[in-house]
């Protein structure tokens, strides 16, 4: 639940929208940003706001980041509060990453992957120096084929020699989240719904606990890709697959190893993070997290904060934990006075106990 409403003392609530919007324009003799920009030139910001808000809409996350004056968390808010009035049109064939148009692709197990290693456009090779001088790029221009050949899977490799775990996802219709609370236990489906959407920076700190020792990963970046999909829906009144759009997804796959059981030899078992938008920390941080939670499946013992499903799944969506942190701030006259009378009352009742002594 969201606390996002409170009556009284109009005039003030007025008078601090004003000031809002003053402080949002910032100084009137510098030029005003505007959606457009943001959404072309802040585009990690972007992803992020897309992911958390549930929505893949770049032009409304710009216009949130912008209403939001750049706090992420707030226009993840805004973005999920927009979306919930918006009608459930159709529901889309499930994408094919296999087939992805790749921007990026590398993997952290094997140097000479078939189909080859794509850096894409990426920080992970640039000292973090602040640019006072920044020059304009030359212009590049980067053609990906519509029809591009798919990329081999990188765990595709292990799996052919039994090396890897079969792939865990379930067969069956998933659940879905957006139209039913998350309830317990949850399925790996619901799991990963609710990782894909979850706060960056609460994934991130689980995910790097689980590297820490609060969880029994060993893992390895089978593949990072990131590309295009094509988005399809099958119409009532035709009755076959159209393709409607592309969308910008990360996709992770984690390799973890895996000392065996009685009833399954030692092999290397799967993590999964899929995710809107280029965002590599977040599927990657998502497939640790992912593979954590997946401890009681693979008969681990569950001693770490990111292996309880319950725990990790309650408090990673940042929209909910907004709503109960900062209503904080909100008026609660009535609950303190009540809370001050007791501390009084009890206090009363100690000094006449010692009086008595």
């Amino acid at each position: 639940m969201a606390y996002v409403a409170v009556k009284g003392g109009e005039v003030a609530i007025g008078a601090a929208h004003a000031w809002l919007a003053r402080v949002r324009r910032g100084d009137p003799s510098l030029p005003q940003i505007d959606a457009v920009q943001i959404e072309a030139q802040l585009g990690r910001a972007v992803d992020r706001v897309m992911a958390e808000g549930a929505l893949y809409d770049r032009h409304l996350a710009a216009l949130a980041i912008l209403q939001a004056q750049g706090d992420l968390i707030e226009a993840a808010f805004l973005l999920r509060a927009y979306r919930t009035t918006l009608p459930r049109l159709i529901d889309t064939e499930p994408v094919d990453t296999g087939a992805m148009r790749l921007h990026r692709r590398i993997s952290a197990i094997f140097k000479d992957l078939p189909g080859g290693q794509r850096l894409g456009p990426t920080t992970d090779y640039t000292h973090r120096l602040l640019d006072f001088e920044r020059p304009e790029p030359e212009p590049v221009i980067t053609t990906i084929a519509r029809t591009a050949s798919p990329a081999p899977r990188a765990t595709d490799l292990l799996g052919a020699e039994a090396l890897l775990e079969p792939d865990p996802s379930g067969t069956g219709e998933p659940a879905d989240l957006t139209m039913a609370a998350l309830g317990f236990p949850a399925g790996r489906d619901l799991r990963l719904q609710t990782l894909a959407r979850g706060d960056e920076g609460f994934l991130l700190a689980l995910g790097y606990s689980t590297q820490r020792g609060y969880g029994n990963t060993h893992p390895f970046v089978g593949e990072l890709r990131v590309g295009e999909v094509a988005v399809a829906i099958t119409p009532p009144e035709l009755g076959f697959a159209i393709e409607i759009g592309d969308i910008t997804l990360t996709e992770c796959q984690m390799v973890n190893q895996f000392a065996g059981s009685k009833a399954v030899p030692p092999q290397f078992t799967r993590g999964y993070g899929l995710c809107f938008g280029h965002a590599d920390r977040r599927a990657i941080a998502m497939a640790l997290v992912d593979r954590s939670m997946r401890a009681e499946d693979l008969g681990e013992d569950v001693k770490a904060p990111a292996q309880n499903a319950e725990f990790v799944l309650s408090h990673c969506d940042n929209v909910e934990a907004t709503g109960f942190v900062e209503h904080l701030k909100l008026p609660h006259h009535v609950d303190f006075q009540s809370a001050l009378e007791t501390i009084r009352a009890m206090r009363r009742d100690a000094e006449a106990s010692d009086a008595r002594l």
